[in-house]
């Protein structure tokens, strides 16, 4: 049983912009939508990473690591999904999880980076941004693996406090 309620309408119409950024309105939003100003600065935040030097598989693969560095079933749940429907096999969607060997060096890089920034609370050593930045990963990269383990986190925490219906198939944390 959710302990936020879950919304179908909303009189600010971010479900449906929400609706519009993801084909549909899983429930972990429909909760956020409660509080209109943190789903609109989630949409927000959200819709202009889209846009920026991360490609979509990256997105998705930072979302998946960040979900489960939380242990969040939920959202390891829909980006497992998400995941899968951007071409990672079950076994790149594990070690994603994991932050462990990715085939590609560029994007192992970015992955153990974001482990590493969660760990330390952003305080990585020189020694880390050194070895990501000689797998070449660039600033602009560097300033928006922070804003996606922002963005995620909050996702994570919120889902952690709504305990929304899971309308995902599930993949435990």
């Amino acid at each position: 049983m959710p302990r936020i309620p879950q919304l179908a309408e909303d009189a600010s119409e971010l479900l449906d912009k929400t609706r519009r950024q993801l084909g549909r309105v899983p429930n972990l939003y429909a909760a956020l939508a409660n509080g209109p100003a943190a789903l609109a600065g989630y949409l927000a935040m959200r819709e202009h990473l889209t846009r920026g030097v991360l490609s979509a598989r990256l997105r998705e693969q930072l979302a998946l690591l960040v979900a489960q560095e939380n242990h969040c079933t939920y959202c390891v749940s829909a980006h497992t999904l998400r995941g899968s429907r951007l071409g990672l096999t079950d076994e790149e969607l594990a070690r994603t999880r994991q932050a462990s060997d990715d085939s590609d060096p560029h994007a192992d890089a970015v992955l153990r980076l974001a482990r590493d920034i969660m760990d330390t609370q952003g305080r990585v050593d020189d020694g880390v941004l050194a070895d990501a930045r000689q797998a070449g990963v660039t600033d602009a990269e560097l300033a928006e693996i922070v804003a996606h383990v922002a963005l995620n986190t909050l996702s994570n925490y919120f889902n952690h406090l709504a305990q929304p219906d899971l309308d995902f198939p599930e993949v435990a944390a």
